[in-house]
């Protein structure tokens, strides 16, 4: 899994990227593979009722990146209860963001990829 953002020949960005850019309609012809990046925390919450599977306390943030001059924001874990918005973080990749034992994919767990990206304070 990788934290790639799109871009249509309008220049448009967005992520995660789409056949068609969700601005314009035209097909976003490039990539921009941000996981050795640094962003900033825009704002973050801790959920403690978690679905099953998934850590509890589960702390999440808004993470706003910068690619090719452009802004994008993803949503992901962060890998510390404690996190403050404006912090700047790096993404680190980790095989399960969730126990893939537990929950509605449990009788089949190939059939979904459990890893992903977790954002760690610098």
């Amino acid at each position: 899994m990788t934290l790639v953002a799109g871009k249509c020949p309008n220049g448009h960005v967005s992520y995660p990227t789409h056949p068609r850019c969700p601005e314009c309609g035209e097909p976003q012809e490039e990539t921009f593979d941000f996981s050795n990046q640094r962003g900033e925390v825009i704002t973050w919450t801790k959920s403690t009722a978690t679905p099953p599977g998934v850590r509890q306390p589960n702390t999440l943030a808004i993470v706003e990146f910068e690619v090719d001059g452009d802004v994008v924001r993803a949503l992901g874990q962060v890998t510390t209860e404690e996190i403050e918005t404006g912090e700047e973080v790096e993404p680190v990749y980790v095989e399960e963001l969730r126990d893939p034992d537990v929950g509605l994919k449990s009788e089949n767990p190939e059939s979904q990829e459990w890893g992903g990206y977790r954002w760690d304070p610098v």
